[in-house]
């Protein structure tokens, strides 16, 4: 590699989500950070998100109580909030080849809501804002990651080498891979992943409901696939939206998507039951192949790998932005720890501490998820009627409830402070 340009105790590749929350949770204490993103790092708020015109982003997150409180804490959720976010109170999901129901309500967390559903490209471009106002993080914006170089000595310290396509070359203490499912770094540095495809398409978008939602996320289990009715709002209040991920075979997906907006707002309404009326309108569609990935391991020599670079899932309950987020924020507390001690950020025992806090966490919920998909594609009568009735006799417990809600809240585990009220 050419001649070392720029040194960074903290080099995050990725400039999504995930990777800016890490950005922001490092900035103001005095260590150099980069972020490194692909594409412009455009920070303009979209001109949708106070508009009543009800074209809503694709792309929406269903924040856990913990990743609000992380924002909160961070300085930016109250002016993503004066934008268009729709926080919801009640979470309904059924069997909808059977007679099974729960419905999980806020009060019964003790809690005013359960979580909040907010456009993908709001949420990032406050985050962005922020970085810029605080001025202490270097953002090399179109910038990619060329060359990953060995371990080396920098200046009397261990670092990272990375040549970029720009043709710098850049030396990093610590290099952190938030750059996706199909992240570069991570197939750069090798890391070993288990990995498989879910056989199915996730079928997105927006529509608008004849009756209104009632800020209620609503799910149905089919044998088919879940389907996920999301509650969105205009920033007037309008809550006849909805934003829908719908799972299906590869085929029936691409069915569905062949169809004229007309025919598939009748098999959208169908699909629930028709429990919010019909389906008056549909924005674009998009058709999403489904693979569960997971890293075997998320560090290795000064590399720790975040978010969907280290793990990716079902989107059937909406947890794995959530789950990036406290990657990041374990990461960030960690990397501190030693940061503010003097100590090495990338050492192997740094980036242990990190893994352990989260990746026993991470497996858990995957495999909750997959046995309730594996669960509700079960069409065997027996499997149905103790599935039916298990869910009937667990909505009369509301100490099982409750458990459940917080972890559906992110409120349980090995949780960073940055995500404590």
């Amino acid at each position: 590699m050419d001649a070392v340009s720029e040194s960074y105790d903290v080099a995050i590749v990725g400039g999504g989500l995930v990777g800016a929350t890490l950005a922001l949770l490092l900035a103001e204490k005095g260590h150099s950070i980069a972020l490194i993103e692909a594409g412009a790092f455009d920070s303009e708020v979209p001109e949708t998100a106070n508009d009543q015109d009800g074209h809503f982003d694709p792309r929406v997150v269903a924040l856990t109580q913990a990743s609000e409180i992380l924002f909160k804490n961070l300085g930016i959720w109250a002016s993503v909030a004066q934008n268009r976010v729709c926080p919801y109170q009640t979470m309904a999901v059924w069997d909808g080849d059977g007679t099974g129901e729960i419905v999980f309500h806020a009060h019964e967390a003790n809690a005013d809501h359960l979580g909040v559903i907010v456009e993908n490209s709001l949420l990032l471009a406050h985050l962005r804002q922020a970085l810029m106002k605080s001025g202490t993080v270097k953002l090399l914006s179109n910038t990619k990651v060329s060359q990953l170089g060995p371990m080396a000595e920098h200046q009397g310290q261990g670092v990272r080498f990375l040549g970029l396509n720009d043709g710098r070359v850049i030396a990093t203490k610590v290099l952190v891979a938030a750059d996706g499912a199909l992240s570069a770094v991570r197939s750069m540095a090798s890391f070993a992943m288990r990995e498989w495809s879910y056989n199915h398409q996730a079928i997105v978008t927006t529509v608008r409901t004849e009756q209104p939602h009632q800020f209620t996320a609503r799910q149905v289990f089919m044998k088919e696939g879940p389907l996920a009715y999301l509650p969105l709002q205009t920033h007037q209040g309008d809550d006849h939206y909805c934003s829908i991920v719908w799972s299906q075979e590869p085929e029936r997906a691409e069915a569905l998507m062949a169809l004229s907006d007309q025919a598939f707002c009748e098999e959208i309404g169908k699909a629930l039951e028709y429990r919010l009326g019909h389906v008056t309108q549909v924005d674009q569609r998009f058709s999403i192949p489904l693979r569960q990935r997971h890293a075997k391991q998320y560090t290795k020599e000064r590399i720790a790998l975040i978010g969907d670079a280290a793990h990716t899932i079902h989107p059937l309950a909406g947890q794995g932005v959530n789950l990036g987020l406290l990657d990041a924020a374990v990461l960030a507390e960690e990397l501190l720890r030693s940061l503010d001690a003097g100590l090495d950020p990338g050492s192997d025992r740094t980036l242990k501490r990190y893994q352990r806090r989260r990746m026993g966490h991470n497996l858990s919920m995957m495999a909750v998820m997959e046995s309730f998909k594996q669960l509700f594609a079960e069409s065997a009568p027996p499997v149905r009627f103790f599935r039916n009735a298990g869910m009937s006799l667990l909505n009369q417990h509301p100490l099982l409830k409750r458990s459940i809600l917080t972890r559906a809240m992110g409120l349980e585990g090995d949780l960073p402070a940055m995500a404590k009220a």
